[in-house]
């Protein structure tokens, strides 16, 4: 672990001109990135600062190219609290001015949190050789100043490795896929072009997501034809669903299927389109908070 206790008139901090500094951050030797998450639903980064905590950027699977940053701290806040986040130059690159990034507020008892904006400044500003760096009052004295810095030794190569990440993840979350209504062609168990579309979407989803608890699936038909034979085709449509599951990696005991047969209609019978509406099948699939 590395703490060094400098003053802040040498970072050319003004909030802390005169306050005696305490600053977190990893050494030459000791500065290590990591891609703790690479795959097509996830993308993160990680640093450890010793003997604070660790710094986490992380991507996930959507419509839009989300980021996060969370400063996870060994000792949370024990109050709100105001910092700033600035881009320093570290030690070895003199003369360098320094810029701020943002201002935040660390709630009571939570890791920091960065907006997205300001986040993605932080990796460009790591990429080209500074250190973000977060600066507040310690929480249980507010006259002890903290420095937080994030070390760009070793981060490039990282960073290249988290950016071919982030190009590859699937334009589609985990809430875009939890419920889902799969609808079928008259007559059979044969699926809807669209529904197609989506059940695979689902498959592709689960193939990489470890941490499904439960997968529930309802299905129904129209009430064209008779009502034994509508209560065994609603089964078979459940089960054809449930084996795409299977094949997904999703253990059987987590899948719980539900014929319905024609109950349970969404729409009247009485056209074409309204039938094709109550031939669906319903699936919802929950994972741990």
């Amino acid at each position: 672990m590395w703490l060094r206790v400098l003053l802040a008139s040498t970072l050319c901090v003004p909030f802390f001109a005169t306050a005696e500094l305490r600053h977190y951050v990893a050494s030459l030797d000791q500065s290590q990135w990591k891609l703790s998450g690479n795959t097509p639903i996830i993308c993160r980064l990680e640093h450890d600062i010793p003997a604070y905590g660790k710094a986490v950027f992380t991507s996930t699977a959507g419509k839009n190219h989300n980021l996060t940053f969370t400063l996870d701290m060994w000792v949370k806040p024990d109050q709100v609290t105001q910092a700033t986040l600035m881009s320093m130059a570290p030690a070895w690159r003199p003369g360098i001015m320094s810029k701020e990034i943002t201002e935040l507020t660390y709630q009571k008892y939570f890791s920091g949190e960065v907006p997205r904006n300001a986040a993605w400044s932080m990796l460009a500003e790591l990429e080209r050789g500074m250190e973000p760096t977060f600066y507040y009052a310690d929480w249980y004295n507010q006259s002890n100043k903290v420095a937080v810095g994030l070390s760009a030794v070793n981060f490039n190569r990282n960073y290249r490795d988290f950016k071919a990440c982030l190009a590859g993840l699937l334009p589609y979350s985990f809430d875009d896929i939890a419920f889902t209504v799969l609808t079928y062609e008259f007559g059979g168990s044969e699926l809807t072009r669209f529904s197609k579309a989506q059940i695979a979407k689902v498959q592709e989803y689960l193939a990489y997501d470890s941490e499904v608890e439960l997968v529930l699936i309802d299905a129904y038909t129209d009430s064209y034809g008779g009502r034994s034979s509508n209560q065994k085709v609603s089964e078979q449509r459940a089960d054809s669903v449930k084996n795409f599951f299977l094949s997904a990696g999703i253990n059987q005991d987590r899948i719980y299927t539900v014929g319905h047969g024609e109950r349970r209609h969404v729409a009247s019978n009485a056209t074409i389109d309204e039938r094709g509406r109550n031939r669906r099948v319903v699936i919802r699939i929950s994972k741990p908070m």
